[in-house]
Formats: structure tokens, sequence, C-alpha cells
């Protein structure tokens, strides 16, 4: 949600892509792709890889109507207007200063616009989407380009992972060995410890008991034996967890948290995966890390570290601490209370699993 910065400018919501490609350079081409403004009054954008996307309103002044415009990286070549249409007045895009795209909508005097309740969304890697208005008379379609994107030619699995209900098959799993790796994965808290406790009053211990069996179901189907340290609210403290893995004599442990911040400051989000030691559990943190970012567009990059947690420190394998987000974080929150976004960290972190286990042979 756009908040008041003062009375006429609001502040800008940022969002950022976490993918494989590295961050476009200042003079690159533009990272917008393609635009459309549809008959609905909602704006939709495809992106580069790496987008860090910067959005504004500002009010009606003596020269200019409302206007919404978002800033893009990359040097935009041909700077245009583009006539609109309805409550559309114009769309332009320039170049504010050197290396950057901007976009701009601007709106008809009589256009009623809610700027307080805009929410801009990230629907895959590169798609991003707006409601800008609620039209009272048909206008036609404005834009450029194509924004859907289609994933090869395989037309069944068009839909993006934010909208996808089923188990994700399109995203292929990597293949290990089967029946050859023994993996426990750790749900935080539980019982008469709840964990954090987020906005709205999510707690801790409900999402990664769900999302753990999640992981749990989907190793299971690529042949690893999986083993929960706790299949339900109980009262478990750390050490059992810790003597658990070490007497199964596990492959790995991964122990999976979501995060609060003091204060319980809703501007602060982001994901984090935390070693003790080695290369082995370096590089099993750096795999989970890297395909938890990529279900999480926006939410910030917190890194890969050290750390001296009893979960990871005591177990005598490889080990790892995931905090799959804040609860207490608008952003974070916001996706944590809901099953379908559960679901696609603990593919994420299922797959980083796979990838770490396929590494090592």
């Amino acid at each position: 949600m756009i908040k008041f910065l003062d009375s006429k400018l609001f502040r800008y919501l940022s969002v950022f892509l976490f993918l494989n490609s590295s961050i476009l350079p200042v003079k690159s081409s533009s990272a917008l792709a393609a635009w459309a403004i549809k008959t609905n009054g909602v704006l939709e954008l495809r992106t580069k890889s790496n987008t860090n996307l910067r959005a504004y309103f500002q009010k009606a002044n003596q020269i200019s109507g409302d206007r919404f415009w978002v800033d893009f990286p990359g040097e935009l070549k041909n700077p245009r207007t583009i006539k609109g249409n309805g409550p559309i007045k114009e769309i332009r895009l320039g170049k504010p200063n050197n290396g950057q795209t901007r976009l701009v909508i601007e709106f008809k005097e009589e256009t009623y616009l809610k700027p307080l309740t805009w929410r801009l969304v990230g629907l895959d890697q590169n798609r991003w989407r707006i409601n800008l208005f609620e039209p009272k008379y048909p206008f036609k379609k404005i834009g450029e380009g194509q924004v859907s994107k289609r994933i090869g030619n395989i037309r069944k699995y068009e839909k993006t992972i934010y909208k996808k209900k089923s188990d994700y098959k399109y995203l292929k799993l990597p293949d290990v060995k089967q029946n050859k790796f023994l993996v426990v994965i750790d749900p935080g808290h539980g019982g008469p410890d709840p964990g954090a406790i987020g906005i709205g009053g999510i707690r801790e211990t409900d999402v990664v008991l769900e999302v753990s069996k999640i992981v749990k179901n989907l190793l299971s189907e690529k042949g690893i034996k999986v083993k929960l340290t706790r299949k339900n609210e109980v009262d478990l403290d750390l050490p059992p967890r810790v003597s658990f893995a070490n007497n199964i004599d596990a492959d790995i442990f991964v122990s999976i948290h979501a995060n609060a911040s003091r204060g319980k400051r809703r501007d602060i989000n982001g994901l984090e995966t935390f070693y003790y030691r080695g290369w082995r559990g370096r590089l099993l943190a750096k795999k989970i890390q890297k395909q938890i970012l990529r279900v999480s567009p926006g939410s910030p990059d917190r890194g890969v570290k050290q750390g001296r947690y009893y979960v990871i420190k005591n177990t005598r394998m490889p080990a790892v601490l995931v905090e799959i987000g804040f609860l207490t974080g608008r952003l974070d929150a916001r996706r944590l209370e809901k099953t379908t976004h559960r679901k696609r960290l603990a593919y994420a972190i299922a797959k980083g699993i796979l990838e770490y286990l396929h590494k090592i042979g």
C-alpha cells in the first residue's frame, strides 16, 4: 500500500525480483519490456530479470492532472508520448535520468482514484500488476508489446506459480538417487511455544509446520527418506531435536522458522538462511536461499550467514536454519498467511535440498 509522504506526493513503493541474471548495468537497454492498461483499469508490466521497480503517485497541479509513474533501470532509446482515451489523458515514456526509464500515466480531471488502496503485485519472475481505477465507461486498451509471456510452447503450463493449483510439476524438481538419503526437517517451536506472533495473530508454529509437512511430501515423492522432528503441536525442546537427527545419522538437517522484528516494524521483510560451519552446510544454505527468493519476489535477500543456533551448531551433519519471512512485515505476513505461498516456499526448500543432494551425489 502506498502511503502519504506529504500532502501531494506519495511515498514510493519499491519491489525487487531475485532471479539468476545479474542486475542491469546503468547504460543497458530499458528493463521495461512491455506494458498494457486494460479495459478493467489494471496496469500490467513485463520487465527483464532482476528488476527493481519504484512506483509513485502525485496529485494534480496547475500544469498536469493526477499522475502515476513507474521508474525502471536501463536506458530508454526512444522517448515518446501516446495519446490516451477514456479516463487516460496520455502516457509518456521518457528518460528522467541517464540509465533510467519512466512510464507516466496521466489521468483526466474527472477520474476518481484511490491510491491508498493501490498495491503493485508480482505475478511471476517478470510480470507485475496494479489495479489503478474502476472504469465508469468503456475505453480501449492501451499498451505496447506482449505482457503475457508463455513458458516455452506448453500452453497448459502458462499460468504462473502464483495461481497454479497443482503440485508445481511444471517446475520440475531435480532427480536424485532413490532411497539413498535421509533428511530431517525440523518445524521450529510448537505446543505452548508458538514462536513469533505476526500481523493479525498469525503464528510461526502453524506456518512452519504446514511448510515442513509439504516439504516432506515433495521429498518423499523423489525417493528421499524424510523424518519430521514434530508432526503436530507438541512441546519439543532443542536438545531432543538435535539428538533425533544425530541418532538416526541423517544426511542433512533443515530447521524451518519465520521471523519477527523488534518493535514489530511492518517495513522490515526478508529471507535468510543460516549455517554453522563447513562448505557442505554453506552449500546447502545457498541452494535453499536461492530458491526461496525466487518464489518471494519483493522480499529482500538478507543473505546466507553463519549462525550459532543450537540446532545447527550441535548436529553432526550439514545443517541449516531457514527464515522464510517476517510475520511482522507487511509484505511477508500477507503472503505467509496464505496456503498458496506456503506451498511455494515448501517447493523452493525441497528444490534447494534436492539440488544439494544431487551435487554431493
